[in-house]
């Protein structure tokens, strides 16, 4: 464990099986929305039918995370994201042949299972596979190339569409599943906790699901009920009532799910916190930033939805460097410089509006933010994940993709209301414009809060686990920490 190195032919095996693993899932999750229409033409969908088919999936995904890194931190980490693909790809495939909307939404659900299985499991195969000098590269280039595919997705999507059924966009899938199972069948290596029992913890799981799915239910319910509407209120309360009943079964639990004493180790707390802050910041942008360009700037659809293209660009040259740097100088000064850069990006943003140019004033903003973005991510990730031992890869990488996942489901839900949408729409001009330079303003003091955060908790040198081996498991086993 841990000896593949960034640039041998066994690295970028490595890295290509987790790249087009993780990718699938998540560029899945955007070209979906490009078929919206042609499946409510073809199945007869109603509103209500196509919100779902876009909200199971982050439902299950949302509320299984956790377990996905905990399975693999416990019977094996390859072997989990193994079972994920091949899960991800027979929901896929009940997606393409669904008859219905009903059968579309549950093998849409069964799709979010299967990706919180394989998301947290790419990073903790990184982290556990590479040596530990090339491990903030690794996940660098791994964010960069990601980035890259979620940028190709909707391209790819929409030139699927035209060639044949919306049935295509889950069909493929298949194929793409089976090249990932073959290599990393072959070429990444199995890790796991040697220590850590292989006992599944029902209650954690259970209260674990409950919060989470509570929480992106009521998320993901209130842009359009309001968050005065029953339903927004009972389930984000079964939301937090679920999570506090899951830290304290997890603090009695003898083998549990979730060890509730890795959040004593500061610069485990503070990349969370920092990526909840971050990831708040970036759903707003990425959820506003192309809707105000084609509602208020007037851009054509495809002109909008290119804009983003040099951020991803910036990300797949940088993310690797930086990666790199944040090893060599340590994390704390990319990450607190990188949410600086983008918090400036984002009060240029902030006035984007009718009759804006894309060369003079969305471009440069664009490329601010994503040297932001690429100077901080993969320090960011990297530190969430060796700031804790190695044996708890997996459920590290569980809570940071929790945790990055719930900020964006928030950013949604609250951004407009917090931007005074009040009864506008986001499809009308009028509304639209100071609810989005409110929106982006709001977004650069989340970024700024998050640079404070990350100059403060974040540790001038990469983080070596500050929590003792006894924090993690019996002290009658072997220790974790070697």
């Amino acid at each position: 464990m841990s000896s593949v190195r960034y640039g041998t032919p066994a690295g970028r095996w490595v890295l290509l099986a987790m790249v087009l693993g993780s990718s699938m899932a998540f560029v899945d999750s955007t070209i979906v929305n490009l078929a919206l229409p042609t499946i409510a033409d073809n199945l007869g969908a109603s509103a209500s039918g196509l919100q779902w088919t876009i909200n199971g999936y982050a439902l299950s995904l949302a509320s299984l995370i956790l377990l996905g890194g905990s399975l693999g931190d416990r019977f094996g980490r390859r072997r989990t994201f193994q079972a994920g693909v091949a899960w991800f790809a027979v929901a896929s495939l009940l997606c393409g042949i669904a008859p219905n909307v009903e059968l579309l939404i549950a093998a849409r659900v069964l799709q979010g299972i299967g990706g919180a299985l394989l998301t947290p499991g790419a990073l903790a195969i990184l982290q556990a596979s590479f040596a530990a000098q090339d491990r903030a590269r690794a996940i660098g280039a791994w964010s960069g190339l990601g980035g890259i595919g979620g940028a190709l997705g909707p391209l790819l999507g929409g030139w699927l569409l035209e060639l044949g059924s919306w049935r295509i966009l889950f069909l493929i899938n298949v194929p793409v599943a089976a090249l990932v199972l073959w290599i990393t069948a072959r070429h990444v290596p199995e890790s796991r906790n040697e220590t850590a029992s292989r006992r599944i913890d029902v209650a954690g799981l259970l209260t674990a699901a409950i919060g989470l799915g509570g929480l992106t239910y009521g998320f993901t319910a209130w842009p359009e009920n309001g968050p005065g509407s029953a339903v927004v209120i009972l389930s984000l309360a079964a939301g937090v009532l679920g999570l506090v009943a899951f830290v304290l079964v997890e603090r009695r639990e003898k083998d549990p799910m979730l060890p509730i004493r890795i959040f004593q180790n500061r610069a485990f707390s503070g990349a969370n916190l920092v990526t909840f802050l971050v990831y708040t910041a970036n759903g707003g942008v990425f959820f506003l930033f192309v809707l105000n360009l084609q509602v208020v700037a007037d851009f054509p659809a495809i002109a909008a939805g290119l804009a983003l293209l040099p951020l991803t660009l910036l990300l797949l040259v940088l993310s690797a460097p930086a990666g790199t740097l944040g090893q060599r100088i340590g994390p704390r000064i990319p990450m607190t410089a990188g949410p600086l850069i983008c918090a400036a990006a984002l009060v240029l943003m902030s006035s984007i509006g009718p009759g804006a140019s894309y060369l003079t004033d969305v471009l440069p903003a664009v490329v601010i933010f994503g040297l932001g973005l690429a100077l901080l991510v993969a320090p960011l990730t990297a530190t969430a994940l060796s700031a804790i031992d190695d044996a708890y890869a997996g459920i590290a990488s569980g809570v940071n993709n929790a945790v990055a996942r719930s900020a964006g489901l928030l950013a949604v839900a609250i951004l407009p209301l917090l931007g005074g949408l009040g009864a506008g729409s986001l499809t009308d001009p009028v509304a639209l414009e100071p609810v989005y330079h409110d929106a982006m303003l709001i977004c650069a003091g989340l970024m700024a809060a998050g640079a404070v955060v990350a100059f403060l908790a974040i540790p001038a040198r990469t983080p070596k686990s500050e929590t003792p081996a006894r924090s993690f498991c019996d002290p009658a086993s072997t220790p974790v920490h070697r």
